[in-house]
């Protein structure tokens, strides 16, 4: 990543001093500053002014005692975030989008807002794998057409739409991340222990799917080198070469977590048995292709698999 600069030099070379020293290196904003978001946080400490906004009071002291100035604000309130416009010299755009409806005016609303005044110098948004829809078990590149299948992923379809018209209408570098499963121990529900206490049961192996995972501590750096190496209106599958089916995987993680291997169930069974969130996961097997990721953000994965993932958060070697 290049040393970071200034996002204007040529006014302080003809101003020194003429802007305060807060405005003199890169303002980062976090958009949606839940765990990832404070991941990139960590990353960035020391080497960018932080920004997060927040929609919870709760949550600004906790922002304030890692490095990050709080604003609070809610993506569905459009007053409250008038503020968040020309503020920042780069953003990450990590919030949901709303849990209903066929849209996502959080983003078109926060698209509009960094319109108005200063452009940031690029923009980076996460949204899933979940765009692609089932694959049947097949490959999945960033050429891949999209096909939901679920109404949140048919919200991130719309997101991305908007983030790429920000992108050409204006000329800011917008980069779109697509995540599968994101995990790591010291993420809440972010390894399959829990499942796996309760016993949770998995699709038989003529039934099973492939998923696809990202430690927590490798999104984060994909992001981070997102911001600057990201190439404009670029989509990335942001993913671990893990190739593994559903089943399988909580296999291993049982091993690695010294727990029991989960029971396995016919489609016919789960159907019956499992709730819909969860069904929904076990109808789309796709393999995602990260070689995009890999050469254009020059991203190393620090856990290339969910085994060195699982074997470093349960310190146990298989």
């Amino acid at each position: 990543m290049p040393a970071l600069q200034s996002p204007h030099p040529q006014l302080y070379a003809t101003r020194p001093g003429a802007l305060p020293a807060r405005f003199r290196r890169e303002r980062l904003l976090l958009v949606g500053c839940g765990d990832v978001g404070m991941r990139v946080a960590a990353l960035m400490r020391g080497r960018v002014n932080l920004l997060a906004l927040t929609s919870s009071a709760d949550r600004v002291a906790p922002l304030r005692a890692s490095g990050i100035t709080p604003l609070v604000g809610n993506l569905d309130d459009l007053a409250s975030i008038r503020r968040l416009s020309g503020l920042a010299t780069r953003v990450i755009h990590l919030a949901p989008p709303p849990g209903s409806g066929t849209g996502d005016p959080r983003t078109q609303r926060l698209l509009r807002l960094l319109r108005q005044r200063a452009l940031p110098e690029s923009l980076v948004y996460g949204s899933t794998s979940g765009v692609y829809g089932d694959c049947q078990g097949q490959i999945a590149t960033e050429k891949r057409a999209v096909s939901p299948d679920t109404a949140r992923a048919k919200r991130r379809v719309v997101a991305e739409a908007w983030v790429r018209h920000f992108g050409r209408a204006t000329g800011v570098p917008s980069t779109i991340l697509r995540i599968p499963g994101i995990y790591a121990l010291d993420r809440v529900g972010g390894t399959p222990r829990d499942r796996l206490q309760k016993g949770t049961p998995v699709l038989q192996a003529a039934d099973d799917v492939y998923t696809n995972h990202i430690h927590a501590n490798d999104l984060a750096a994909a992001c981070v080198a997102a911001l600057w190496r990201g190439q404009p209106q670029r989509k990335y599958n942001v993913n671990d070469d893990t190739c593994l089916k559903m089943g399988d995987y909580f296999d291993l993680a049982a091993e690695i977590l010294s727990l029991p291997p989960p029971p396995r169930l016919a489609r016919s069974a789960a159907m019956a048995q499992l709730p819909a969130m969860q069904l929904s996961f076990m109808s789309e097997s796709r393999r995602m292709d990260n070689t995009r990721m890999k050469k254009e953000l020059r991203l190393r994965l620090r856990f290339p698999t969910v085994v060195e993932g699982l074997q470093e958060s349960a310190h146990v070697k298989v």
